[in-house]
C-alpha cells in the first residue's frame, strides 16, 4: 500500500497535477488508470534521462519552454511553426527518442488553461 501511495505522489508532483477528488467507482478506476499511466511515463523518462543527470521533474520543467508560433502568409495561409528548441531541450528529446515536427497544421483552435496569470490574481 505504501508503494502505491508513493507512486501517486511521485506521478502527481512530477507532472504538477492538482488534487482530484472522486467518489464514484468508475471515476476512481479511471483516476487510478491515469495515475498509473503517468507513473509509467515518469519511469521511462527517468531511464531515458539518467545519463543526462536530469530527473523527470527537472526535464518536464525544461520541456515547458517548447512553444509554437502561428504564422499567417499573405493573409491566406496559416501554419503553426515550431521553433528550434534550445540545446538542453534538444538533448532531452533526443535521449527520449522523440522527434518534434517543424510545422503543424493550423486548426484555428485556441487553448486556454484554468491557471490564472499573475496579473489576474491581483485583480480578484
Amino acid at each position: 500500500m505504501a508503494e502505491v501511495e508513493w507512486v501517486f505522489r511521485t506521478s502527481k508532483s512530477t507532472l504538477d497535477v492538482r488534487p482530484v477528488y472522486v467518489r464514484k467507482e468508475s471515476r476512481t478506476r479511471g483516476h487510478v488508470f491515469v495515475v498509473m499511466l503517468a507513473y509509467q511515463i515518469v519511469k521511462e523518462l527517468a531511464a531515458c534521462w539518467r545519463e543526462l543527470d536530469m530527473t523527470p521533474s527537472e526535464g518536464v520543467k525544461e520541456l515547458a519552454s517548447l512553444c509554437m508560433t502561428e504564422v499567417t502568409i499573405k493573409n491566406q495561409t496559416t501554419i503553426n511553426q515550431v521553433p528550434a528548441p534550445r540545446e538542453s531541450v534538444q538533448q532531452l528529446l533526443a535521449a527520449a527518442r522523440v522527434e518534434i515536427p517543424r510545422v503543424l497544421p493550423y486548426s484555428g483552435t485556441r487553448v486556454y488553461t484554468k491557471k490564472k496569470l499573475p496579473e489576474e490574481r491581483q485583480h480578484h
